[in-house]
């Protein structure tokens, strides 16, 4: 039977989100707790941009260390030549998306007459569909293990052809295609539909990125995953920690696991990953609020303070008795219930400006021992450059992070300007 794959976009889409961002630090903290958490990819960021080079060769050296395992690391790339060769001479990446828009508004607004989407409109432009074929077999030839074509705009797109458009994807040898609804355009009922005809007609593996601006992330995901599986092929839901990402954010990561697990119509009857490991999910989500800078609303699904949270007298009642009252999933299968200890007294912290002796002091409360001072003296700096590389108090993970590899610490923390 197929199964339900998940593919985290945290730090390609989520850090698009205006006026937020992440530190590489950050990003590659997060694409550690997502292999600890089992999830079957992360899209780590833009391979061709160059403030990305160091973060993510760093983060792939990483996976060749078996660090970074079994997760796999994906780029994401413009449909343009370009990119894509830049992309590929310049890092070891070999999992890639290229993505261009498909809908009438799309290729009409943006690429204002300069590429049609079929050759018949316009026989002396290019067209869509043939430099589409030409950028997968550029990626496959310049060393992509896996190709996934981007559908930008699909759920605005005419079915005949997004048909057409996934059909030629595939004959171009693209491994998976995606779905974009990146206005939060669809709904559960006509992505299932539309979702199970691309599956049954095409083949093809499918992505499902799903935008929030209606509030339909999460149900046109599973919608959409339900209409893959029931259609013949695989599914990989693309979510983002906490709903970042543009406007109104993506498909949120903990609840669409939730609901593949839990709800009616999907509990039992479609497989998902037996990799992912919903206990990570409370540590993640926390993680990603001090890094974002972006509290989590208190009614967040499975990790918000209120969601385990009772006061009316016949909830607290119903729950004291037998919590199935009142909870749908019980908060210790999101690795919540332990109490978590706050220093109310004093406490020693390393920042851009801190000396040797309270740097051994934080260490050596983690049990982290140095083989000599210069060893020690070498992971302070770092430290410090980190401190001053995310502009916040690091974490206890960070601070291991950059003891147990500080040539990658080094590389991910480095960026040159261009000339």
């Amino acid at each position: 039977m197929p199964k339900i794959y998940i593919v985290d976009v945290t730090n390609r889409d989520g850090v698009q989100t205006s006026r937020l961002g992440l530190a590489k630090l950050e990003k590659t903290m997060i694409n550690l707790y997502l292999n600890e958490m089992g999830i079957h990819r992360s899209e780590f960021g833009f391979p061709y941009t160059h403030h990305e080079k160091n973060y993510i060769n760093a983060n792939l050296e990483l996976a060749e260390r078996g660090v970074l395992n079994p997760i796999l690391l994906s780029g994401w790339c413009p449909m343009r030549e370009e990119e894509i060769t830049d992309a590929f001479t310049t890092t070891k990446l070999k999992h890639v998306n290229l993505s261009i828009s498909t809908s009438k508004q799309m290729t009409q607004g943006k690429f204002s007459g300069r590429i049609v989407r079929v050759p018949e409109e316009n026989p002396s432009l290019p067209n869509l569909l043939d430099n589409m074929g030409k950028r997968v077999e550029l990626a496959k030839k310049l060393g992509a293990v896996s190709v996934g074509v981007n559908a930008e705009d699909a759920s605005r797109t005419e079915d005949d052809f997004l048909l057409r458009f996934a059909r030629r994807a595939k004959e171009a040898g693209a491994d998976s295609f995606r779905y974009c609804d990146t206005l939060g355009y669809d709904d559960p009922l006509t992505v299932y539909r539309r979702i199970r005809m691309l599956a049954e007609e095409v083949g093809l593996p499918i992505e499902m990125h799903c935008h929030n601006d209606l509030g339909m992330a999460v149900g046109c995901s599973v919608a959409g995953a339900q209409g893959a599986i029931d259609g013949g092929v695989d599914v990989y839901i693309n979510t983002a920690v906490n709903s970042m990402g543009e406007r109104a954010g993506n498909a949120d990561l903990v609840s669409v696991i939730l609901a593949i697990n839990k709800a009616s119509g999907l509990e039992g009857k479609y497989l998902l990953d037996e990799r992912v490991n919903l206990k990570m999910a409370w540590k993640l989500s926390k993680y990603a609020s001090y890094a974002f800078g972006v509290p989590i609303p208190i009614n967040q699904v499975g990790v918000g303070s209120n969601a385990f949270a009772h006061e009316s007298g016949i909830h607290a009642d119903g729950a004291l008795k037998d919590r199935r009252n009142y909870e749908l999933y019980d908060f210790e299968e999101l690795g919540r219930g332990e109490a978590e200890l706050i220093e109310t007294g004093r406490e020693i912290t390393i920042g851009e400006y801190s000396g040797i002796k309270g740097f051994r002091n934080v260490y050596g409360k983690m049990e982290i021992e140095f083989h000599n001072d210069k060893e020690a003296s070498d992971i302070l700096e770092l430290v410090r450059y980190a401190n001053v590389h995310t502009q916040k108090p690091l974490t206890s993970d960070e601070l291991r992070f950059i003891a147990q590899h500080p040539d990658l610490a080094r590389r991910i923390m480095t960026m040159t300007p261009l000339a």
